[in-house]
């Protein structure tokens, strides 16, 4: 398992495990991050990602990036 933030534009990940307190995890779950999904990583810059998970957009920092694995 690897932190999401190392997935490269244009690539489609399956999320494999989601870290930390339990008020993280569950922002998370909230925007559409949950195990078993797929995220695609649409473009980074300076370190933060802007990923497509199901029909929505969503830019998350590389700290948040971090605590999800896939």
């Amino acid at each position: 398992m690897m932190p999401l933030s190392i997935a490269r534009p244009g690539e489609t990940v399956t999320i494999q495990k989601i870290t930390g307190k339990d008020e993280v995890r569950q922002h998370l779950a909230e925007l559409g991050f949950v195990v078993g999904s797929s995220v695609t990583v649409v473009n980074e810059i300076a370190g933060n990602l802007i990923l497509q998970v199901k029909e929505s957009r969503i830019a998350l920092d590389r700290t948040m990036a971090n605590r999800i694995m896939i």
